[in-house]
C-alpha cells in the first residue's frame, strides 16, 4: 500500500464525496463543450443563463445543449453510476473483487431480454403502427438481469460459502447462454430491428433523450435511498454469512435485496446504453485501494466515480474517431480489459499461484 493511498484512507467521507462531486461537475462542463457543434466555455455560461450573450448565438447554443448534449451527459452519468454501484454491491455480496455484472452474464442476460422485447414487441405492434414504449425495455431487461443474478448466486453459494471458481465458470456459462439467445434474436430480426440490437451489443449513448433519462431516474433514486442501509450488512458479509448473522445482520434479506438491486441497476443501464463492461470492476477496486473497503463510503463514491468515468469515456468516444462515434462499449473494453488482467494477476500472486 503506497503512502498516498494510506493518506487518502484517512480523509473524511464528506470530503471524498465533495471532491468527486466537483470533479464530476468539471468533467460534465468540459464534455458539454465538445462535439460537432462546439460550445466554448464562455458561451456555455451564457447558454446556461449564467452570463449574457448574443441572443442569436445563445438560442443556437441552447438548442444544441438542451436537446442533444445535456441529455447525453446526464444519461452517461446515470449509467456509469448504476454500473459502478452494481459492481460494488456484487463484489460485497460474493466477497470477490473479480465480480462484475458485465463479466458474469448479468449484463448479457439483461441485453438478451431487451433484444427479445425489441423483436417480439415490434412484431406485436406492427399491425397498429405503434412505437415500442421506452419504459418496456427497463422492465424486460430487469427480468433478464434478475434471472441471471439469481441463477449465478444459487450456483456459486453453498452453506454460506461462495466458490470463486464456480462463480466465474457459472458466470461464463450464463453469459454464453445469454449471448446465444442474443444471436438467435439477431437471426430472427429484420433490418431495422437488427440495427437496434447492434446498439445493445456495442454499447452507445447516441440515442440519449430526456425521456430515457426520466426512465432511468427512478432506479438511481432507489439506489440512493436503499444503498446506505446495506453498507453495514455488506461490511459484515466480508467475515462470512455465519459471522454476519451473529453480528445481527438479516443475511437472507440482505442477499435478496442485493440481488434485486443489482438486477434493477444493470437492467436500467443496459436497456438505455447497451452492454458496457468493466465499469463495475474498475471503479470499486480503485476506490477500495484509495479510500478503503467500508461500504458507507465506497457506495456513494462508486456512484460518483462511475458517473465521472462514463462521462469521460463518452466524451472520448465522440472525439477519438470524429466525425464518427466509437461505440462506448468498445472503449471501456479496451481500457478495462488490461486492468482486469492486472487484477487477476494480483489475485494469483495473493494465493501463491
Amino acid at each position: 500500500m503506497t503512502p498516498l493511498f494510506i493518506r487518502l484512507r484517512t480523509l473524511p467521507t464528506a470530503l471524498v464525496i465533495g471532491v468527486l462531486l466537483l470533479v464530476l461537475v468539471a468533467v460534465a462542463a468540459f464534455s458539454a463543450t465538445i462535439g460537432a457543434a462546439g460550445i466554448p466555455l464562455s458561451r456555455l455560461a451564457a447558454a446556461l443563463h449564467l452570463l449574457d450573450g448574443d441572443p442569436a448565438v445563445v438560442v443556437r447554443d441552447q438548442l444544441v445543449l438542451y436537446a442533444v448534449r445535456l441529455p447525453r451527459i446526464v444519461l452517461a452519468a446515470m449509467v456509469g453510476a448504476l454500473l459502478a454501484v452494481a459492481g460494488a454491491i456484487m463484489q460485497g455480496l460474493f466477497r470477490n473483487p473479480l465480480a462484475d455484472p458485465g463479466l458474469v452474464g448479468v449484463s448479457a442476460g439483461a441485453g438478451f431480454a431487451a433484444a427479445l422485447s425489441i423483436v417480439i414487441g415490434d412484431r406485436l405492434l406492427a399491425a397498429t403502427l405503434a412505437k415500442l414504449p421506452v419504459e418496456i425495455l427497463p422492465a424486460t431487461a430487469f427480468v433478464g438481469a434478475l434471472a441471471a443474478t439469481s441463477i449465478l448466486y444459487s450456483l456459486a453459494t453453498r452453506g454460506g460459502r461462495t466458490s470463486i471458481a464456480v462463480f466465474l465458470l457459472g458466470g461464463i456459462a450464463i453469459a454464453a447462454l445469454a449471448n446465444a439467445g442474443i444471436g438467435l434474436t439477431v437471426f430472427m430480426a429484420d433490418d431495422r430491428q437488427l440495427r437496434d440490437i447492434t446498439f445493445w451489443l456495442l454499447g452507445s449513448l447516441g440515442g440519449a433523450t430526456w425521456s430515457k433519462v426520466a426512465a432511468v431516474a427512478p432506479f438511481l433514486v432507489a439506489i440512493a435511498v436503499v444503498a446506505p442501509f446495506m453498507a453495514r450488512g455488506l461490511d459484515a458479509l466480508v467475515l462470512g454469512e455465519t459471522e454476519a448473522f451473529h453480528l445481527g445482520i438479516a443475511v437472507e434479506r440482505l442477499k435478496r435485496v442485493a440481488i434485486v438491486l443489482i438486477a434493477a441497476m444493470v437492467a436500467a443501464a443496459v436497456s438505455m446504453a447497451g452492454i458496457i463492461v468493466f465499469v463495475g470492476i474498475v471503479v470499486p477496486h480503485l476506490l477500495r485501494l484509495a479510500i478503503g473497503p467500508r461500504h458507507r463510503t465506497l457506495l456513494p463514491a462508486s456512484l460518483l466515480l462511475g458517473a465521472i468515468l462514463l462521462v469521460a469515456a463518452d466524451t472520448c468516444a465522440r472525439v477519438v474517431a470524429a466525425p464518427a462515434e466509437l461505440p462506448i462499449g468498445i472503449l471501456t473494453a479496451l481500457t478495462g480489459a488490461p486492468f482486469f488482467l492486472a487484477l487477476l494477476m494480483r489475485q494469483r500472486a495473493l494465493v501463491g499461484l
